[in-house]
């Protein structure tokens, strides 16, 4: 007999429906009820009868535990919903506090990398590794083009609600163009792509290559390559917009390219764009 779910709890069910209503993405929604349970673990008492008491142990719990910033933080945030929206119970999370995220400067790859990694893949993959380190798209956002979003008149392609579901025009370069237009035609000869369909489909056509499947194929590109550094699509996105700096591009220009919504995001290429560090002068140079 088949094993019928748990029900869901009122709590919940209307936590759910109040991050529904304010259009939180999917995963934010995961992470939100994947940090209540926690905290309902901890607790081992109904969560309506928390006190900042509870919520400052809670925190303290987390801490002793060895959990990230990252996912402490998350937490912090997933609690913070549910009782300053769902219960409207803000003081009682008054003592929850986010914690500083330790800023880590983004390894780059050389061009020459980036060439022995596009050169060893597979049409497909030539197409998807080249679509992100030549217009800097996340992992999500590549494979969700589709091949109407690729416009060769205005040489652009549109990211269709990328990060922050937001919209934005992404750089088509020539070389990108020919190498899309390589694999498109690879793809109608062998019967993978469907008229109006995903640029990348994955086994299904109807379905997009997954996440999953595109960074697994980037880190075998990489082993493949002979590349020792630690390969992922969004190190491609970074190499992207250092190269860029690199090239003096204006910094105000990337931040568009790449879809960031504060310049101070994007500044943190100015950290690892080494060629520029190379040009400058030392003042000691000019000691005798």
């Amino acid at each position: 007999m088949k094993q019928q779910d748990a029900p869901i709890s009122p709590l919940r069910q209307r936590m759910i429906e109040d991050m529904t209503m304010r259009k939180l993405r999917e995963d934010t929604q995961r992470d939100y009820i994947r940090a209540v349970k926690k905290l309902e673990h901890f607790l081992a008492k109904p969560l309506t009868a928390a006190t900042r008491e509870d919520m400052r142990r809670f925190q303290l719990h987390l801490i002793d535990c060895k959990t990230s910033p990252v996912t402490l933080n998350a937490t912090v945030s997933g609690v913070r919903f549910l009782y300053q929206v769902t219960l409207d119970k803000q003081a009682v999370v008054r003592p929850l506090s986010r914690v500083p995220l330790p800023r880590k400067l983004p390894i780059v790859l050389t061009v020459e990398e980036v060439t022995r990694l596009i050169d060893v893949a597979s049409p497909k993959y030539q197409a998807a590794f080249s679509i992100a380190y030549g217009a800097g798209l996340r992992i999500s956002e590549v494979v969700n083009l589709k091949s109407s979003d690729i416009d060769s008149q205005r040489m652009c392609i549109h990211v269709e609600q990328g990060k922050g579901r937001k919209d934005r025009y992404a750089l088509l370069s020539p070389v990108l163009l020919a190498k899309l237009r390589d694999w498109w035609r690879y793809g109608k000869a062998q019967h993978l792509l469907l008229n109006g369909g995903w640029l990348f489909p994955g086994q299904n056509p109807v379905n997009h290559l997954s996440d999953r499947t595109l960074s697994y194929a980037c880190r075998m590109a990489a082993k493949e390559a002979g590349i020792e550094k630690r390969v992922t699509m969004h190190l491609l996105r970074h190499s992207f917009a250092t190269h860029l700096l690199e090239q003096r591009v204006d910094i105000r220009v990337i931040q568009v390219l790449l879809g960031h919504s504060k310049l101070e995001t994007t500044t943190v290429y100015t950290h690892v764009a080494t060629d520029l560090l190379r040009q400058v002068i030392s003042p000691l140079d000019a000691v005798k």
